[in-house]
């Protein structure tokens, strides 16, 4: 399980010293949506050029004008870019190009989306699919519920999952016994920690330790 570490409300010189101090224990860096709604897709530029070894993701959501979103995401050194499952297929389906033309990823969030759109979606098995429970949700709902009861079963070997929102030290492990997600994205348990640092180190023991049990 990779940790995707979500960057978001703060300052692109602040997003690069942040990750200088957590980099080793992460594998994927998220260039979040408010990052990129503030400061343009410089933020993804700029976070490439301070880790051109890792996997940059560029949050952007798309949702209508696909080619030129994910065309300038690929162009400032994103490696992934995310696009809103909710999205009409033709959107969907202009993404997958993109990323094809690019040798780039696609992820697909799959925040509010239908059962019967999500169906539609399990063709696109070179995607990433996001479980992801909103900001929203989780601030003013309480809510964390994930996987199964959101109208879609992650049954297919094929498919690689992303869980998101409200990722902590003590659902970790209780994440992977459930959804076992490639990829963990984790924001504010790192991102707001006393010690960031620390935190991230304690994460990739636990998804090390996850490891060794598979």
């Amino acid at each position: 399980m990779k940790i995707q570490l979500a960057l978001d409300r703060m300052k692109i010189a602040e997003a690069i010293e942040l990750t200088k101090k957590v980099e080793d224990s992460i594998d994927w860096i998220e260039v979040g949506t408010s990052l990129i709604k503030e400061f343009g897709v410089a933020s993804v530029r700029e976070l490439k050029q301070a880790f051109p070894a890792k996997t940059v993701v560029a949050d952007i959501k798309t949702i209508d004008n696909a080619r030129y979103e994910f065309e300038m995401c690929y162009e400032a050194g994103a490696d992934v870019a995310t696009v809103m499952g909710v999205s009409p297929l033709v959107t969907i389906e202009a993404c997958m190009e993109v990323a094809r033309r690019y040798n780039k990823k696609v992820m697909i969030d799959l925040l509010n989306t239908s059962s019967e759109q999500k169906s539609l979606l399990m063709k696109y098995k070179e995607a990433l699919f996001c479980d992801h429970v909103s900001k929203d949700e989780q601030e003013e709902a309480g809510s964390l519920n994930r996987g199964t009861n959101n109208g879609l079963l992650f049954d297919d070997p094929a498919i690689q999952v992303a869980a998101a929102g409200g990722i902590t030290l003590e659902v970790i492990g209780a994440l992977r016994a459930t959804l076992n997600p490639a990829v963990a994205i984790i924001g504010s348990a790192i991102t707001k920690a006393e010690n960031p640092a620390e935190a991230a180190i304690k994460f990739k023991q636990v998804c090390q330790q996850e490891e060794e049990l598979v």
